[in-house]
Order: structure tokens, then C-alpha cells, then sequence
């Protein structure tokens, strides 16, 4: 467990978290995980290994039944929905499998929409800067039914990046996406912790994707079952056939 000056180098941390529902399940079992400021970790692990309610308790969508969750340095145990919601919007970023874009703004009005919800003037400089970073400058009055799904979820980025979130927490981003499409995605993430520093942690189930990261962290039954540096998909596969997720799978 971090302490001292290493809690300033976290963009998340763990410590503990336990997490039940009232059905008797648990769907985290004593996790304590830090994550460091500018990496890029994939989280993986079978189906109902807790990779949902892991992001959910990491991003303050959902409280822990006990444990601690420090997020940019703010400890969330005990603070209310209204501090909370004030804190993801402003120092968190989020990219879902579904785009999740307003289909009667146009891209450039999706983008620069959290900042608008927070009461901010955007700044035009910067949201032209992050529309050329994900490769949708020429793009920006298109409407997302005009774009194609990898052109979407750029756009999911760019909104996700424009309030200079401390973490960018990333669900299954490449779900929906064809196998060259999301090759393109993962690589505007993976340059995005590359060109500014950005932290990343992203959910997937996809070995390949995974292997854009840093590093992967596996969970399995709500715990931490292991974390690989450097990771190759095939590194990746093999580890999760140890954890049972791809020997229940039909070949």
C-alpha cells in the first residue's frame, strides 16, 4: 500500500475496497491497487470477476461497502453525491462501448459539452487542438450520424479529454468497434498517456486491445489475480486461460 509522497504520484488508488451487494454477492473481495499518474493499464478478467463494479468503485460511480478510494488525491470515503458528481465531472474522463453522443449537436458542440454543463467558456484553442489529436479537425460541424462508429468514439474521446481529466476511465472502448478501427482507437489512447501524460484505465475483455497498454492488471472472483508489465496478447490470452475465461469458451 502507497503512503507518503508517493499518494502525490497516484492518479488512483485502492486501498481495501470491498464491495457487496444485497443479494449476498461480492463483487470486490479486499481490493488495493495504485495507478500510477501517466500510464495506460488495461483490467481484465473472466466474466463476473468484478471488471464493472472495479471501474464503477475507481471512478466514484459507486460507493464500496467498506475500504477507501483516493482519487486525484481526494479521498471519496464519506463524501456526498453532489461532491462527487462536481469531481467526476471535472477531474475525470469517461469513453463507453456505446459512443453516448447527442445525435442533434454537431461534434464540435458534443466535445466541448461538459465544459458547458460546468459552466465553463471553452477555449477555442484547445478544443481545436484535441480535434486535430484524434484526427477529426475537418469533421467538426458533421453531425455523429454522419460519422462511422470509429469516428464516433473518436469524438467520445475528444469530450472525455477536453476538461484535462486527472483519469480517463475507458469501458470496453473498442466493443463496437471492427478489428482496424479499434486498432486506430487504442493507439489515440495509448498516444494520448504518450503526448500529454494522460492516465488511463481501461476495461476490456480483448487480449489484443489489452496489449496497447502498460500494463495489465487481472482480477478474477473480485480480487487482484496478478499484473503484467509490457504486455503482448499472446502474453495476455495465456494468462486469462490460466484464470479460466477463455477455456470455458467453445473452439
Amino acid at each position: 500500500m502507497t503512503t507518503g509522497w508517493h499518494e502525490a504520484a497516484d492518479a488512483v488508488r485502492l486501498e481495501a475496497v470491498r464491495k457487496e451487494y444485497g443479494d449476498g454477492v461480492v463483487a470486490l473481495d479486499g481490493v488495493s491497487i495504485a495507478f500510477p499518474r501517466g500510464g495506460f493499464t488495461a483490467v481484465m478478467g473472466p466474466s463476473g470477476s468484478g471488471k464493472s463494479t472495479f471501474l464503477h468503485c475507481a471512478a466514484g460511480l459507486d460507493r464500496p461497502t467498506s475500504g477507501r478510494v483516493v482519487l486525484d488525491g481526494q479521498d471519496l470515503d464519506g463524501k456526498n453525491e453532489t461532491y462527487l458528481t462536481k469531481l467526476r465531472r471535472d477531474r475525470v474522463g469517461f469513453v463507453f462501448q456505446s459512443f453516448n453522443l447527442l445525435p442533434a449537436l454537431t461534434v464540435e458542440q458534443n466535445v466541448v459539452l461538459p465544459l458547458q454543463l460546468a459552466g465553463k467558456r471553452p477555449d477555442k484553442r484547445l478544443v481545436a487542438r484535441i480535434l486535430t489529436h484524434v484526427g477529426l479537425d475537418g469533421r467538426r460541424k458533421h453531425l455523429p450520424g454522419q460519422l462511422s462508429g470509429g469516428q464516433q468514439q473518436r469524438v467520445a474521446i475528444a469530450r472525455a479529454l477536453v476538461t484535462a481529466p486527472a483519469v480517463l476511465f475507458a469501458d470496453e472502448p473498442t466493443g463496437a468497434l471492427d478489428t482496424r478501427t479499434a486498432s486506430e482507437v487504442l493507439g489515440l489512447l495509448r498516444d494520448s498517456v504518450r503526448s500529454s501524460g494522460q492516465t488511463v484505465i481501461m476495461v476490456t475483455h480483448d487480449p489484443v486491445a489489452a496489449s496497447y497498454a502498460d500494463d495489465v492488471v487481472f482480477l478474477a472472483d473480485g480480487r487482484i489475480a496478478g499484473r503484467l508489465a509490457r504486455p503482448t496478447a499472446e502474453a495476455v490470452a495465456e494468462r486469462m486461460t490460466h484464470l479460466g475465461a477463455w477455456g470455458q469458451v467453445a473452439v
